[in-house]
C-alpha cells in the first residue's frame, strides 16, 4: 500500500511515496485472531496503509492439533497473500506459532518473506511446570511429561512437537517429528533445501524476556536453552548455532539475525504493548 506525502516546492509538486510490504500474523496456543486488535492498530497508526492479515485458523483447542498439520493449513492461506506481494511480505508469528512459522519457511521454496519476527516464541523448545501444562496434563509435571510427549500418540499433540527434556535427550531427537527436524538435530534428507528456504528471509527478529512466565526457559526466544543441569546456554554456543545446522550461525554473519529482550512484559501481553511494538517490531515492517 501506499503512503504519500504531498509538499509544494516553487512550481514543483514531489510525491514521496513509501510502500509499507504486507504483514501477516501468526497465533499461538489457544489464541484466536481477535486477541491481536492492538497490535493491528499499531502497525496501522505507524504504518499507514499496510495490508494486515491476521490468520484465522486453528484457533482455541485446535491450536493442540500436529504442528506438520498447522504449518500445511497456515502456508495454503499466507501463499496466495505471498504471490500478490512482489516486494514481499513480513511475518509476525506469536508464541507457538513461530514455531509454526518456521515450519512455514523451511518447507516453502519460493518464499518472499522479508522481516520474520518471532514474538516470544519458545524457539529452542519447552520445558517449564506452567500453568498451560497443568491444564493439559493435570497428572504431569515438566520431570516426567517425556512419558507422554515422545510416544506416537504425544505428538499427535503441538506442545509435545517441541517439548524438549534437557534430561532425555537422546529420546527427544529421535522423538520429536517436528523441532529436532526443523533444527537438522536428526538426519533429515530434506535439511539442505529446508535451510536453504529458510535463509532466504532477510532479517530474523527474535523478541523475549525474564518475565514472560509461560516460555521457559525464557531465553528459548532467542533459541538458548537448558543444558542437562538446567542452567541456560545461550544461542552462541548452542550447537544447532555452532554447527549452523539450518542458518543460525549464517544469519549472524549476514547481520540479519536481531536479538530485542523487555523486562517486565507477561507472555499474553507480548502482542498488546506499544512499547514492544515500538521498540521491537515497528523498524521491520517497512
Amino acid at each position: 500500500m501506499m503512503k504519500c506525502v504531498w509538499s509544494l516546492v516553487a512550481v514543483c509538486v514531489l510525491c514521496v511515496c513509501v510502500a509499507y510490504k504486507p504483514v501477516i500474523i501468526v497465533h499461538g496456543l489457544f489464541d484466536t485472531s481477535a486477541d491481536f486488535i492492538n497490535l493491528h492498530r499499531f502497525i496501522n497508526l505507524s504504518h499507514p496503509g499496510t495490508n494486515v492479515t491476521v490468520l484465522d485458523l486453528f484457533d482455541r483447542s485446535a491450536s493442540l492439533q500436529p504442528l506438520w498439520k498447522q504449518v500445511e493449513g497456515f502456508a495454503e492461506a499466507i501463499y496466495p497473500i505471498m504471490q500478490n506481494a512482489a516486494d514481499g511480505i513480513h511475518l509476525i508469528c506469536y508464541s507457538q506459532g513461530g514455531l509454526v512459522c518456521r515450519g512455514i519457511l523451511s518447507t516453502l521454496p519460493d518464499h518472499n518473506v522479508r522481516s520474520f519476527i518471532s514474538l516470544s516464541s519458545p524457539q529452542a523448545g519447552q520445558y517449564g511446570d506452567t500453568d498451560y501444562l497443568k491444564y493439559l496434563f493435570p497428572q504431569f509435571v515438566k520431570s516426567n511429561l517425556y512419558h507422554v510427549c515422545y510416544t506416537a500418540v504425544g505428538q499427535k499433540i503441538s506442545i509435545c512437537n517441541y517439548w524438549n527434556d534437557p534430561h532425555h535427550r537422546d529420546l527427544y531427537i529421535n522423538s520429536s517429528e517436528y523441532l529436532a527436524l526443523l533444527n537438522n538435530e536428526r538426519p533429515n534428507p530434506n535439511s539442505t533445501a529446508w535451510k536453504q528456504n529458510f535463509l532466504r528471509i532477510k532479517k530474523l527478529v527474535l523478541i523475549g524476556g525474564p518475565d514472560d512466565g509461560v516460555i521457559t526457559p525464557w531465553q528459548s526466544s532467542q533459541f538458548g536453552f537448558y543444558d542437562d543441569n538446567e542452567t541456560v546456554v545461550e544461542m552462541k554456543n548452542q550447537k544447532v548455532f555452532l554447527m549452523d545446522l539450518f542458518g543460525l550461525k549464517t544469519l549472524y554473519a549476514r547481520g540479519d539475525l536481531v536479538l530485542c529482550s523487555m523486562a517486565g512484559i507477561a507472555h499474553v501481553f507480548w502482542h498488546s504493548n506499544e512499547t514492544v511494538y515500538k521498540t521491537c517490531i515497528e523498524k521491520w515492517l517497512t
